[in-house]
């Protein structure tokens, strides 16, 4: 049996089609350093490092207070998280919530092997979902290599395109991951040279576009056997709420919710929170029906929704069982009028959960 037929068989993905074609592959610069955060590699890791203790100093009194335990106090190793992707000076703080899941998840299974990045599309139209045809994935604190094995092993099933260099290194979802991811590593001590770079974890970004539900629910299914393999953690990167004129999404609450008119900013949180609740629950139907009645402009929903569908299958066949909490939530600014304007950070964390 090939090398492709028996990782096909490990994680079971269904209807192999033709070899994909030959791509050259590509160093994916990080182009949105120096402006969405510190090319500085010593300012980076200054500010990351911060982020990292003032997120880990609040969790360990959230702790102590049992807001970390499952229902049956019982506490799993996280296997995902939710994660913003704004510029650091805003997302960072509410970003490293997400991060010291991943840190843990390293710390406790030693087994682990590959980050998949569920990321949305900003700028490309696209009607499904594309892996990055990049062989690196630059940072200013060490490049990470991309998981070609199991990008072949997804082409393979012809339901998924690659990213072009243009498009993938325009698009700033996924890049607000890698610096987190190299850092986390380092603090692991899974860095490979003196670069800072790491080939012991693989990195591999999907971009995922604007699919219909079905869609969401069909590539969840057939990334179910992926995100549920223990070698496999998953970042899913989205924003929440963008709210302001500028983001055509301004509504402003009624009159019943008793809300008071100068503080819009509780009424983001509200709405923001109806779809985190949801998100909670894993209903991806939910979470749909809940999009289409508020509109809510959540940058992520459709890695969203196709992660929770992926979530719902390995439940249903009793693959894994997973618990997700939101553990951070914040905004960039306080919206008081509809002359201002914010943007919504969460960061959630899935556990598996103990029998």
């Amino acid at each position: 049996m090939g090398l492709v037929e028996s990782s096909l068989r490990r994680y079971k993905i269904s209807n192999p089609t033709a070899d994909p074609l030959s791509t050259m592959r590509y160093i994916r610069r990080a182009r949105h350093a120096g402006s969405w955060y510190s090319s500085d590699r010593s300012e980076l890791d200054s500010m990351l490092t911060n982020f990292l203790e003032e997120a880990r100093s609040a969790s360990s009194s959230n702790l102590e207070n049992g807001e970390k335990q499952d229902g049956n106090g019982q506490v799993g190793i996280p296997r995902a998280c939710i994660c913003p992707h704004a510029g650091f000076q805003y997302s960072g703080p509410t970003a490293a919530f997400s991060y010291l899941a991943l840190e843990e998840a390293l710390r406790e299974n030693p087994s682990l092997r590959t980050i998949v990045v569920l990321h949305p599309s900003h700028h490309v139209y696209l009607d499904g979902c594309a892996v990055s045809g990049a062989a690196m994935l630059e940072t200013p604190l060490g490049s990470l290599e991309v998981d070609n094995e199991l990008r072949e092993q997804l082409l393979l099933t012809g339901k998924f395109s690659t990213m072009k260099k243009l498009e993938d290194e325009d698009e700033h979802s996924g890049e607000m991951q890698y610096p987190f991811i190299s850092k986390i590593l380092s603090n692991a001590g899974m860095l490979n040279d003196q670069n800072g770079n790491c080939f012991t974890v693989r990195v591999l970004p999907i971009m995922v576009g604007s699919v219909r539900c079905a869609k969401e629910e069909a590539f969840g299914k057939l990334l179910s056997s992926v995100l549920c393999d223990p070698e496999i953690f998953t970042v899913i990167s989205t924003d929440f709420c963008h709210w302001g004129k500028r983001f055509g999404y301004a509504p402003l609450p009624s009159s019943n919710l008793g809300i008071p008119v100068d503080k819009v900013y509780e009424y983001i949180q509200h709405l923001d929170r109806k779809g985190m609740d949801i998100i909670e629950m894993q209903q991806p139907g939910a979470f749909a029906d809940y999009l289409r009645e508020y509109s809510n402009t959540i940058c992520g929903r459709h890695p969203i929704g196709v992660w929770l569908n992926s979530v719902v299958v390995n439940a249903n066949e009793g693959k894994e069982r997973l618990e997700v909490r939101f553990v951070k939530y914040d905004q960039s600014g306080k919206a008081r009028s509809t002359t201002d304007s914010s943007v919504s950070y969460a960061s959630a964390v899935a556990r598996s959960m103990l029998h």
